[in-house]
């Protein structure tokens, strides 16, 4: 335990990456579901799909409304100024992408992006920039995805707090 305190923690991101992302899933349901208790609202659910084809990662539901969500994240201070979002999001009904900025060292979300529509409405254009996969084949090249585009940080709206991501969640 003492030996992984003082690794590289980006070397620890990359063998734990798997264990990472659903500790973000789940800090992120816990703070949503705060906020909706302390708003007083109890209604919210919870659904994950068992095989990873859909372009989501969580169906949330509260208030009639059905949201479609595929998570992503980065590193504060990160250079990553873009991400892969998947074509079979436009399919699902409200869909959205939400990008979680954490702290490197604690996880800690820093800030929240949000891109999708008002509750009920489709996903907007992923726009037509295809995605390429990251790691290249055996003569080199990188080969396009072409069931994934690539979306710049632009297109995002910074989110202030787990009220306002509720908020453009369901209202």
């Amino acid at each position: 335990m003492l030996a992984e305190l003082h690794q590289d923690p980006l070397t620890s991101h990359s063998r734990a990456s798997n264990i990472r992302e659903q500790a973000l899933l789940h800090l992120l349901l816990g703070q949503l579901m705060a906020a909706r208790w302390q708003q007083g609202c109890h209604d919210i659910e919870v659904l994950t799909s068992e095989v990873d084809r859909g372009g989501y990662d969580i169906v949330l539901e509260a208030s009639g409304i059905l949201r479609h969500v595929q998570l992503k994240s980065s590193f504060s201070g990160s250079c990553v100024r873009h991400v892969t979002v998947s074509t079979r999001l436009l399919e699902k009904p409200s869909g959205c992408v939400i990008w979680l900025e954490v702290d490197q060292r604690t996880l800690a979300f820093e800030r929240y992006f949000w891109f999708g529509g008002q509750p009920g409405a489709r996903l907007p254009d992923l726009g037509s920039k295809i995605s390429r996969h990251t790691r290249a084949d055996s003569n080199g090249q990188k080969l396009e995805r072409p069931m994934h585009r690539d979306l710049g940080k632009a297109c995002f709206e910074q989110v202030d707090s787990a009220d306002e991501l509720l908020a453009r969640l369901f209202g």
